[in-house]
């Protein structure tokens, strides 16, 4: 069949900086896949490129129903962009609970495709629709564009041999091909994706492509509808790629492990939100990666501490509930002082809480979580690129410091994605692990490297270099069993010592924006893009505002009180009750920090940030 598209008539078109677009549907609408397919064709004609997938808990929620909506959101700009938007220029909602649950976050004024063949009577009725609000004047602030997509689709199709309900599925490639038309973006990216998928199945294939035609045939015949173009974005690096967060992970760990000349092993149980980056590694058999998908959490981490024991850069991957049932294995892993990463991409709790929502909600559990005293390095990754770098750096901080590391993701970076540098292993910092493979004379398994204060790693059944270690307190040289009270206390004390003085091999706190004035914003973790952008919009009004991120929360980096005391106000911004303002409270006392919470199970929106940063400079 031919893929040609017609090119887009002499109407006006207007140029855009930066255009944020929603797609929502039934979860069995295909919004994920139209979402990613519009995102990677936006990246690969230049634009930088944010997303956020927003899909139901439920399995296969009722079809049509409110709490089974799925969305797909991703803001494309000529700019670089942090965020994957605030409020929405175009909103294609697939059926009325699909407009329900997201007009709210349409601007005044924006675009609406609607698929007029899902508002019948049953689904007005699922959606909690008194009447029809294609008809009674709700929609009055809105640009509507009114289609019969799963008609037009069927009736497209109607020649090739597959089963109606492959063709109405089509509806969804109708859609992606009118807003690919609405903001003249070529198809090609598509139908090359299309070809591949579906190679094995040449109607499917010949289906997909021809109602992506006719979305995009069916929207140059629509006068009302205007034409936009948003423009290249300047990129400095000749080579990048759109990631998610969690194969940015991944991908970090399978960096680190070919730097540090090991093998890796990740032993995990599937878990929402972090199942993907055990998905990931999986595919990577041929690099001697092992990835083990073990009966339940604890067999995940102690899998991964028999791997650790015995050689290999281990992995463990959860979320909250998960990083729970995981905290008695990381209390031994401590008390081994063996390398282990740990992550944990985190949701909304307690319990199974929003296992589909983002949520900044395990930060004490990841502090605090363990029993005795436990330290434990933490390190938070703030967007789905940063996720590569910081599951590279936790695993060399594991591996030369010979501690636990637990790196904090969420939902929001581990699905999110946007344009990754590609990476070359020679350009990585070496990773280089205190591995001890001869046997030297006097050698005791807690002799520690004074600068570190790790100990060396002895792979078991080396010659000469035989020694005992386990769960219960270790003498402090020899590793034998020891109830002495000051023994104990030297471990417990030195085992902190460690973990403080990684502070000294990480670079210390610094501040976007501006190094002084009359509001410090401080964030962590995913809130980054959002506080970001929130910060600059103020400092073009001429406030003085400067921001400070943090990756590393333990040990903190040094100079924090140098760079709080800069500030006349200090504000805590974080997608939970206020863990890290009160974190911060016991590290440094001496500031009074404001907060700003949000607990919804989504990520910050920009407006709603600078509001509350004005009210404080007022």
């Amino acid at each position: 069949m031919t893929t040609e598209f017609k090119k887009r008539t002499d109407k006006p078109v207007r140029h855009l900086d930066q255009v944020t677009i929603r797609f929502a549907g039934d979860s069995g609408d295909g919004m994920q896949l139209t979402g990613t397919q519009f995102t990677t064709s936006a990246a690969m004609l230049g634009n930088d490129v944010f997303t956020f997938p927003n899909y139901p808990a439920e399995i296969r929620a009722p079809q049509g129903s409110l709490y089974g909506v799925s969305g797909f959101q991703v803001q494309i700009g000529a700019k670089n962009i942090d965020t994957p938007g605030d409020k929405l220029d175009l909103l294609v909602a697939m059926n009325p609970a699909a407009l329900k649950k997201n007009l709210k976050d349409l601007k005044k004024g924006g675009m609406l495709i609607v698929d007029t063949d899902a508002f019948n009577k049953i689904n007005l009725q699922k959606a909690k629709y008194e009447s029809n609000p294609l008809e009674d004047g709700s929609l009055k602030d809105y640009l509507v564009v009114q289609v019969p997509m799963t008609s037009l689709t069927r009736e497209a199709l109607k020649d090739i041999p597959i089963d109606s309900k492959s063709k109405t599925r089509s509806k969804n490639m109708f859609a992606l091909g009118m807003v690919y038309f609405l903001y003249g973006k070529d198809p090609k990216y598509t139908v090359e994706f299309l070809r591949k998928k579906f190679k094995n199945k040449p109607d499917i294939v010949e289906a997909n492509i021809k109602a992506l035609q006719t979305g995009w045939n069916y929207a140059e015949t629509l006068e009302l509808l205007p034409a936009f173009v948003v423009d290249e974005a300047p990129h400095h690096a000749k080579e990048y790629k759109i990631i998610t967060g969690n194969t940015a992970t991944a991908w970090g760990f399978l960096a680190a492990a070919e730097k540090a000349g090991l093998k890796l092993f990740l032993g995990s149980y599937p878990i929402t939100p972090a199942t993907d980056i055990l998905q990931e590694l999986s595919k990577y058999r041929a690099l001697d990666v092992i990835a083990f998908q073990a009966e339940d959490e604890i067999a995940g981490i102690s899998s991964a501490i028999g791997a650790a024991f015995a050689g290999k850069l281990a992995i463990t991957t959860t979320s909250g509930p998960g990083l729970a049932l995981k905290s008695e294995a990381l209390g031994l892993a401590v008390m081994l002082e063996i390398p282990l990463v740990v992550v944990d991409v985190q949701r909304g709790g307690p319990s199974t809480g929003l296992p589909t929502k983002t949520e900044q909600a395990d930060l004490m559990q990841a502090l605090f979580g363990r029993n005795g005293e436990s330290p434990a390095v933490i390190l938070a990754a703030k967007s789905p690129a940063d996720a590569f770098k910081m599951a590279f750096e936790a695993s060399k901080i594991a591996l030369e410091h010979m501690t636990p590391v637990i790196l904090l993701t969420d939902g929001y970076i581990g699905n999110g994605s946007e344009p990754w540098t590609v990476q070359r292993l020679k350009d990585l910092p070496e990773i280089k692990p205190p591995l001890l493979k001869e046997p030297v004379e006097n050698w005791k398994p807690y002799h520690r490297d004074p600068e570190t204060l790790a100990r060396k790693w002895v792979i078991p059944g080396t010659p000469g270099l035989e020694h005992v270690i386990g769960g219960l307190e270790k003498d402090k040289e020899t590793g034998a069993i020891s109830y002495e009270p000051e023994n104990h206390e030297y471990m417990v004390k030195i085992r902190q010592a460690k973990v403080d003085k990684i502070a000294g091999f990480i670079p210390p706190l610094e501040t976007e924006f501006q190094s002084e004035g009359e509001l410090l914003v401080v964030g962590w973790g995913g809130t980054y893009g959002a506080l970001r952008t929130a910060v600059g919009q103020l400092n073009e009004k001429g406030k003085k505002v400067g921001l400070a991120h943090f990756n590393h929360i333990n040990p903190l980096p040094k100079g924090v009180e140098k760079v709080f005391e800069k500030f006349d106000k200090i504000i805590v911004a974080e997608l939970n009750l206020g863990q890290f303002a009160n974190y911060l409270r016991m590290k440094h006392p001496e500031f009074r920090y404001e907060q700003y919470n949000k607990i919804q199970g989504l990520p910050f929106t920009v407006e709603e940030l600078v509001k509350a940063f004005e009210k404080l400079l007022k």
